[in-house]
């Protein structure tokens, strides 16, 4: 039996986030100003003709499960593999997420430069859109935010994790990521999230709060030509 997580940008993008989408038949993306982010129905079978019209050239949009040849018109700029973990922990305690502030349009511009520097996946300005989103300042600075990006069924997508080199050590990741997964616990949501497979820092962080690897996946940058 296929679970969500298995193909949860295309289940994303067809149901909760199907009006922040854009494509037609096998495959969509999320329209521009949210993450470059393309799915499609059956991956290995991808939907070019679905999605070529709402896509610019030279635009790079991150795509799973796909490992065949890039069709006449596309070309593959990144390839990587990625783990999708699924929560297997506990209710964590109350972490004291006093300090955090939820973030929204108005910062927007700010954790988009952070996600820059800090590289955490595929970010755009109208990210706040698609949940909630939570930082760390030191003084007016935005120096680490977590956030929910993807959803399907009763999984909500963990991402944009990401913390200043300079604020990196003090646990503002941990405790922003406990925060979000107790909300979505309480909403009886399961949380999951991707990580590169080389990122290790990261994988044992999410191991470490009670994520478990549930499959590993090829992961593609690909763009118009």
């Amino acid at each position: 039996m296929n679970h969500d997580l298995d193909n949860i940008m295309w289940h994303s993008l067809c149901g909760p986030h199907a009006a922040l989408s854009r494509g037609s038949g096998g495959a969509r993306r999320y329209a521009p100003g949210f993450p470059a982010m393309l799915g499609f129905a059956n991956p290995q079978q991808p939907d070019w003709e679905g999605v070529v019209d709402h896509c610019e050239v030279g635009e790079a949009l991150y795509c799973e499960g796909w490992t065949g040849a890039a069709p006449v018109g596309w070309k593959v700029d990144f390839e990587s593999t990625m783990l999708k973990m699924l929560w297997d922990g506990r209710t964590p305690d109350d972490v004291g997420a006093q300090d955090l502030v939820q973030l929204g349009p108005e910062l927007a511009r700010a954790a988009l430069g952070l996600t820059e520097l800090t590289r955490p996946g595929p970010f755009g300005l109208r990210s706040f859109e698609l949940g909630d989103y939570f930082g760390c300042f030191d003084g007016s600075r935005l120096v680490a935010m977590a956030g929910e990006r993807m959803r399907a069924g009763d999984l909500r997508e963990i991402s944009g994790v990401c913390t200043h080199p300079d604020f990196q050590g003090r646990g503002l990741a941990r405790r922003l990521m406990l925060t979000l997964i107790g909300r979505q616990l309480r909403r009886g949501q399961t949380p999951c999230l991707h990580v590169l497979r080389s990122n290790l820092g990261a994988r044992r962080l999410y191991a470490s709060l009670g994520f478990r690897d549930y499959r590993e996946t090829v992961v593609r940058v690909v763009s118009r030509v």
